[in-house]
């Protein structure tokens, strides 16, 4: 009995060394801190995603999350003031944001969403668009893509070219368009750019990558390094199942998926890259800060303190700053 209780108190002791502790600096707002605190207590980083291709899983986990983010959205909605539209370009569909008293000067933002390419919609995610189409004046095309596992890299990337398309048959021109997009839907707006350079049908004026998820594979000093810490993210039950569904077989460093490995010397636009010191993508968002700068363009690195991924679709203090700086990029080149 006495070696039974001693065993059971080593076990209960190394689960609980492995517990992730979420450590809440004093250095940023109260509202941050409170949320992170939540954020202890309901621990996102514990789900586990379905096997890439268990279909009816991926459904049904996808309906729930549409149900859970719906009432936050709305809010969202009627607190910035926006009007949202839904419609389709090129048969993708798309919700187009428009804020209040809003006039067309021929400028817009094309923003694609995040969740890991398998998760949320364009509905699910407008509390990270309408407050960006609030800050800047400016309508937002959210494209609504097809998320993995029921379209694969090439389909997806497809549906974002199309609405491109759709944009330059209605008369807009490229230097008249900023787009936009967080984790997944950063990397998403990465390979969109560079494919729309290649394919000849030129690029954006300006881009903004919020936690951009450019590198599918656990590489990089902080994949490691804020693994127990990130207060959202886990790589092996959250994103390399989502990774894999969306890659449909290839290598996870081919740059048509993860685009961090692609050839950025013949061209991209200025670009806006924000990030916080608590997410296990803060190595990748530095490495392809550092791989712009290397190749001659034009990126600005805006890292913030102690803040959970893609932050800036919250409530708080920093997201306001953060959101303000997204628009004055944009502004600074939409002249």
């Amino acid at each position: 009995m006495v070696l039974y209780n001693l065993i059971r108190r080593l076990t209960i002791a190394a689960q609980k060394e492995h517990e992730r502790y979420i450590y809440i600096p004093t250095t940023i707002s109260q509202p941050a801190q409170l949320f992170l605190k939540v954020l202890q207590n309901q621990p996102p980083w514990k789900r586990q995603l379905p096997a890439p291709n268990d279909l009816p899983a991926w459904r049904k986990i996808h309906d729930q999350q549409e149900a859970v983010r719906q009432e936050a959205n709305q809010q969202s909605i009627e607190k910035n003031e926006v009007i949202v539209i839904e419609t389709k370009m090129n048969d993708v569909p798309v919700l187009d944001i428009r804020p209040k008293e809003w006039q067309d000067n021929g400028k817009l933002l094309v923003y694609s969403h995040g969740g890991a390419y398998t998760l949320y919609s364009a509905r699910t995610t407008l509390t990270s668009v309408v407050p960006v189409s609030r800050a800047s004046g400016l309508r937002i095309i959210s494209v609504d893509y097809t998320t993995a596992p029921f379209a694969k890299w090439n389909e997806i990337q497809q549906q974002m070219i199309s609405v491109f398309k759709a944009l330059q048959a209605d008369g807009y021109k490229m230097n008249n368009i900023g787009v936009f997009g967080d984790s997944a839907g950063g990397a998403l707006v990465t390979s969109t750019v560079l494919n729309l350079r290649d394919y000849g049908l030129g690029m954006p004026v300006a881009v903004v990558l919020w936690s951009p998820w450019v590198d599918l594979t656990n590489e990089g000093d902080t994949a490691y390094t804020l693994k127990d810490a990130d207060p959202i993210l886990n790589y092996s039950n959250l994103l390399e199942n989502s990774a894999l569904a969306f890659a449909n077989g290839l290598d996870l460093k081919d740059p048509r998926v993860s685009p961090i490995y692609a050839d950025f010397s013949k061209g991209f636009p200025p670009t806006l890259i924000q990030e916080s010191t608590k997410t296990i993508l803060l190595s990748t968002s530095t490495r392809l800060y550092q791989k712009l700068d290397a190749a001659g363009q034009r990126p600005i690195f805006d890292i913030y303190e102690g803040l959970p991924h893609v932050f800036q679709s919250g409530s708080l203090p920093e997201s306001e700053i953060a959101i303000k700086k997204t628009a004055a990029f944009f502004k600074q080149y939409l002249q």
